[in-house]
């Protein structure tokens, strides 16, 4: 019998195929699909995890990318307890630059419809570059800027980094819902 009980509900967002979906499907049951199938509004997923005999109800709601759901967007955010920005570092083609661009405007839109909650970037596809690649600094800066708890070097395909970053986060909900009781 747990001693507590924990509901969070975590917003995934970045721009379209950077690969949200597939970071949630890789924590939650271990797997990756090749294909990409672009998410119509949102997908909703529920993980139970347990800490120090707590429950705690994970919920992720994966909100797709897509300019033509912009107007869904607002009530896909209500409640969120933390949100992940995901970016792709496929930096060499115009899909990673374009969405590292568009990270600010992603934790525009949590500020303006969530307040000021935590928000963790993932910089997804990691296998698909070389670590020589990646500008480590332009990231830290990002993170500082936008005052993100930290970023996470991610691989929805390969899961490395992926259940490091989801803990990460769900540990700092954790310990800050404890305090309120």
């Amino acid at each position: 019998m747990p001693k507590n009980r924990f509901q969070f509900k975590i917003t995934v967002i970045g721009d379209g195929a950077v690969g949200k979906s597939s970071l949630i499907k890789q924590f939650t049951q271990s797997s990756f699909k090749e294909e990409y199938i672009k998410t119509i509004g949102a997908q909703f997923s529920v993980y139970d995890k347990t800490i120090d005999d707590d429950a705690i109800k994970l919920l992720f709601w994966d909100i797709a990318g897509q300019d033509e759901f912009n107007f869904l967007r607002p009530s896909f955010f209500n409640n969120s307890k933390a949100a992940i920005i995901v970016y792709s570092l496929e930096e060499e083609n115009e899909l990673g630059k374009v969405s590292f661009e568009h990270v600010h405007d992603w934790h525009e839109d949590v500020k303006h419809h969530c307040g000021d909650i935590p928000v963790v970037l993932f910089a997804n596809k990691v296998d698909l570059v070389k670590e020589s690649q990646i500008n480590k600094v332009k990231i830290e800066r990002l993170v500082e800027e936008e005052q993100f708890l930290n970023y996470c070097l991610t691989s929805a395909k390969t899961g490395e980094g992926v259940v490091e970053a989801f803990n990460e986060l769900i540990e700092i909900l954790y310990r800050n819902a404890l305090l309120t009781i």
